[in-house]
């Protein structure tokens, strides 16, 4: 009997789970020598068989073994050990909406920070989009983005006012980067022929000022219409595609550098999507979530949500918007938001029957459905649309997303645990967004971004940064989902605090769970994708308030690095 053999068969058979039992076993009682060794760790691995674990084998992409000293014997000659000297390793971080806007970050102008919390000043705006204007012929778009209207130092509004000294020859647009209002100049709205007696569209609004005037400020379905006139630049078929696969690979390496090793994408450029990762530079998992005439086209030809491979696969459609956002205010509520005269109640953007339908068409097409839906009326909304897709396309374990999924109650709860439906709530709002909440009152609050709810009623919540409206450093989220305290030190709902194991679980293998891709990844699991984060620091034991601020050691995917500090 070779002894050493006989260890690693018993060790592979004790640690694998019986997915994948047989391929951990094989390579274990073949002699096969591990491709990497972790060992000297302390490994979160949110396998309930296994929570915690000092040591980990790798081979072939894959995990191979988790466990204790012994995993040691699966090493060879040839083997990459590395000693952890105590650090901390948790499954690689899953966001579960994200607008991957590499691009934006790259080539446009930037009025506000896009991953940390920083105030800027009106007069730094108006800087930037003059010297923008300078460099733009007369009649062309001005356009700023990242702009947080709660993050300005002058405690105030950006107004028509403002953006009228940035230019009177260019229309000027400074978009908010929760994407669904815009701050506009008059040249913009005289080119659209918004006036002050212009009416409110369905579904958005045309802001005024105490006088009547118009604001500048433009919400939801009421953008389109100032935003189509006006020129922009021609951008020709090979820039545009040369830009898509510059801003695919510099996001990919920020996701890389913040821990993220699965993204799910919201439309984007797919071609771009796959030369990145032709060309090497492709480092994080795609789930990619079609919008628009993409949905129609996968219907077309037969493809359904699961299709791909383990790097670049079709996941639900990209959300499917019911009613505006939260940080701007604009998501629709049962009572109306206060100090607004007449009574404001947020946008619906799509009424009931147009909702229905269009789930139904994407549940019988195998379509994994998800829906934006802010607000307790349209989550509401979007649950029957569900229902009523279910009761006609008995689908089992359909899994519907509702991205958002901002206020809850009671009633929703047991709506969404009945039907299986998967909420991916924002994650570093609590943090990053703590200024925003005294709009919405302690009230609300209480039952808004409400992961704790959700664990409590049994349903799978997932993590979404909302990424470009919020941060996706998952750090910043899991520090705000276990503290509820804001960077003012404000905290607002602290009963939906959640422990730092399941903020850890709520990013990680619920995020699988989302995708149907949990017996593959989310956990530390053997079998299952190499797919982790070294951190130099345990989570559990560093303080709440410190959480975000823990040094990513090294991101890994496939067994391989994508990034090292």
């Amino acid at each position: 009997m070779n002894i050493h053999t006989d260890r690693r068969h018993l060790l592979a058979a004790a640690v694998a789970t019986p997915l994948w039992a047989n391929w951990a076993t094989r390579a274990a009682a073949h002699g096969e020598d591990a491709d990497t060794l972790l060992y000297d760790g302390r490994l979160i691995t949110m396998d309930d068989a296994r929570p915690r674990a000092t040591a980990m084998a790798i081979k072939g992409g894959r995990i191979m073994a988790v466990g204790s000293d012994d995993v040691r014997s699966l090493a060879g000659k040839a083997t990459h050990m590395v000693d952890l000297k105590g650090a901390c390793v948790v499954p690689g971080f899953i966001d579960c909406h994200n607008h991957p806007i590499g691009d934006v970050l790259l080539y446009e102008t930037l009025v506000g920070n896009p991953f940390e919390v920083e105030f800027a000043t009106i007069q730094s705006i108006i800087d930037k989009l003059r010297a923008k204007a300078a460099a733009t012929l007369a009649g062309f778009w001005v356009e700023g983005f990242f702009h947080d209207d709660t993050k300005l130092k002058d405690g105030r509004q950006l107004t028509v006012d403002d953006l009228d000294k940035v230019s009177s020859a260019h229309p000027v647009m400074v978009r908010h980067r929760g994407g669904h209002t815009v701050f506009v100049n008059s040249k913009a709205l005289a080119l659209a022929g918004v006036t002050r007696d212009t009416p409110n569209p369905p579904g958005g609004t045309f802001d005024r000022l105490p006088d009547g005037r118009l604001s500048g400020r433009i919400t939801d379905n009421a953008i389109d219409i100032v935003e189509e006139k006006g020129q922009r630049p021609v951008i020709d078929a090979a820039e545009r595609a040369r830009r898509s696969r510059a801003g695919i690979a510099h996001i990919s390496a920020a996701f890389s550098r913040y821990g993220l090793t699965t993204v799910h994408h919201q439309g984007g450029d797919l071609a771009a999507i796959q030369d990145v990762r032709a060309a090497g530079q492709l480092k994080h998992r795609v789930s990619y979530e079609t919008q628009g005439a993409m949905v129609d086209q996968m219907i077309a030809a037969g493809l359904k949500t699961g299709f791909g491979d383990d790097w670049i696969r079709l996941g639900a459609t990209a959300e499917h918007t019911a009613d505006g956002s939260f940080s701007e205010r604009t998501m629709a509520l049962s009572t109306p938001y206060a100090g607004r005269t007449p009574p404001y109640y947020g946008n619906i953007t799509e009424p009931q029957d147009a909702l229905d339908a269009w789930v139904q068409k994407v549940v019988r097409a195998g379509i994994q459905p998800n829906i934006h839906a802010n607000g307790d009326v349209t989550i509401g909304m979007a649950l029957t649309a569900f229902e009523r897709a279910l009761a006609k396309v008995p689908v089992k374990d359909l899994r519907p997303k509702i991205t958002h999924c901002t206020l809850i109650n009671e009633s929703l709860l047991k709506r969404m645990a009945a039907i299986g439906a998967v909420p991916a709530p924002f994650t570093s709002y609590a943090y990053y967004n703590s200024d925003k909440f005294g709009f919405y009152g302690e009230a609300r609050m209480a039952n808004a971004m409400a992961f704790r709810s959700f664990l409590d009623h049994g349903i799978k919540v997932c993590a979404g940064s909302d990424f470009f409206p919020g941060p996706f450093a998952p750090l910043m989220g899991i520090q705000g989902m276990v503290t509820r305290t804001g960077w003012n030190g404000e905290t607002w709902g602290a009963n939906q605090r959640v422990s730092v194991l399941e903020a850890i679980r709520i990013n990680t293998l619920n995020g699988a769970w989302a995708a149907k891709e949990e017996a593959i990844k989310g956990s530390l699991t053997a079998g299952k994708l190499a797919d982790y984060v070294v951190l130099a620091e345990d989570p559990e034991t560093v303080k709440p308030g410190a959480l975000k601020d823990i040094k990513i050691i090294e991101t890994v995917v496939d067994g391989r690095s994508q990034y090292r500090a």
